[in-house]
């Protein structure tokens, strides 16, 4: 290959001549064993001169002047921004803060975001948080922040923009599916404790298990939570609540799948390194027993949601009912640099026991079910044979008791579907004892 560098300045020059050398340090060592000739051959080197000329045309020519160290730096963003929406160069806030968030504390409005054809999207609100109170939807687009309109902002730009001193407010505008103009929304930041796990009985003998998600303490907090429950009364249905459900910690995922499974495969990881091949199975112990168990999952249930998602309707072990999930199938490392930064860099996919790979396909519930409201009719009750006066009793006639559905219920249309399912399931099983 020869190359032409007559046209480039002398400050080019000088800075390829500093950047060649860097890049052949980052070479793997056996090739770096080899002739200088084959590796200079491997190298882009009309793509690093090219490089060259466009650091030095902007250090000469732009409108203000730009140090070395921002030029590097945005260059390192672009380099990790362009290979898919999850890559990031993380700066030392930016890298405090991502830790801070898989540890369950973190201050800000309480929002997953992503990206999506450039836009930067609602991946899911995370509960009792000022962005679930405000009533922000997953997938609703956000297309201004504090007057910033954000496709002028990288996604982790966004993301430092939304959070901030609690008690400051925040404004942005959101496009909402099949609305022509966006909604203002004004929030006040917070300092958000997210406590991953929350549980309660809905009816007698029937639990409800909401992971919003996937922190390193939310196996064990679902583990206290199963064993709460069942020591209140034996648990004969429960409803594991994933949707809004962003994801997380992977080994979170995996731990909270095998509080339901005692045997077989959960999930497996492929990358191109070896550290990145893993595999992980469920171990015998299962404080859910076999109690029968609807996944509730939807739009905003991602990444390791949709790994418990999956494992779980691999294994039939429950039924998954809502609507398809988001299709994050995709693993991220963050590794540390030397200089208190990192990198957020996907370097794995991960599949689910019977190999299928959840990356921009999602998953398919058992039953679907879409988000909506029971309405109850007032007025419609029917007259039956014991509202009339001098109804017989019969002899075997036993007091009825009439629970009025819960508001939550109510409100909750899938949830209220997930219980009469379990009910049936429950009414089917015994009928085959």
């Amino acid at each position: 290959m020869t190359l032409s560098v007559t046209k480039v300045s002398a400050p080019a020059k000088r800075f390829l001549a500093t950047l060649l050398p860097l890049v052949l340090l980052s070479v793997p060592l056996p090739l770096v064993a080899q002739p200088a000739n084959s590796v200079a051959d491997d190298l882009p080197l009309e793509e690093i001169q090219t490089f060259a000329e466009v650091f030095e045309r902007i250090k000469r020519g732009y409108v203000e002047e730009v140090d070395d160290r921002t030029l590097l730096r945005n260059a390192m963003r672009g380099m990790l921004s362009e290979l898919d929406p999850h890559s990031a160069y993380l700066d030392e806030e930016e890298y405090q803060s991502l830790r801070e968030s898989t540890q369950g504390e973190f201050g800000g409005i309480g929002i997953e975001v992503g990206t999506e054809n450039g836009q930067l999207m609602v991946i899911t609100p995370i509960d009792d948080t000022p962005a679930s109170r405000a009533g922000l939807l997953s997938r609703d687009v956000i297309v201004a922040i504090d007057g910033t309109p954000t496709d002028s902002l990288s996604l982790q730009e966004a993301v430092n923009q939304m959070r901030g001193e609690p008690g400051s407010q925040l404004r942005i505008s959101v496009l909402r599916a099949g609305e022509e103009s966006p909604r203002e929304f004004t929030l006040t930041r917070e300092v958000i404790r997210s406590e991953s796990v929350k549980h309660e009985v809905l009816e007698t003998g029937y639990g409800y298990l909401r992971i919003s998600q996937f922190q390193s303490r939310t196996p064990e907090q679902a583990r206290r939570s199963l064993e709460r429950m069942a020591r209140e009364q034996p648990l004969e249905g429960l409803i594991l609540d994933l949707r809004n459900n962003p994801g997380g910690v992977l080994q979170a995922a995996v731990g909270v799948a095998d509080l339901f499974l005692d045997e077989g495969l959960i999930v497996y990881t492929e990358g191109r390194l070896s550290d990145t091949e893993m595999s992980f199975s469920a171990s015998q112990e299962t404080p859910a027993g076999d109690v029968p168990l609807v996944v509730l999952i939807n739009s905003g249930s991602a990444s390791a949601a949709e790994i418990v998602a999956g494992a779980l309707q691999d294994q039939r072990r429950g039924v998954i009912m809502g609507t398809e999930s988001f299709g994050k199938g995709s693993v991220q490392q963050i590794m540390p640099l030397g200089n208190g930064e990192g990198l957020k860099l996907t370097t794995a996919l991960y599949y689910t026991p019977n190999g299928r790979s959840i990356q921009a396909q999602g998953i398919e519930p058992d039953v679907e079910v879409v988000r909506g409201r029971l309405e109850v009719a007032e007025g419609q009750r029917q007259i039956r044979e014991a509202d009339l006066d001098g109804h017989l009793s019969g002899q075997d006639a036993m007091p009825r008791e009439r629970a009025e559905m819960s508001q939550r219920l109510r409100e909750d249309y899938q949830l209220s579907e997930a219980l009469n399912l379990l009910k049936a399931l429950n009414v089917v099983d015994r009928r085959r004892r």
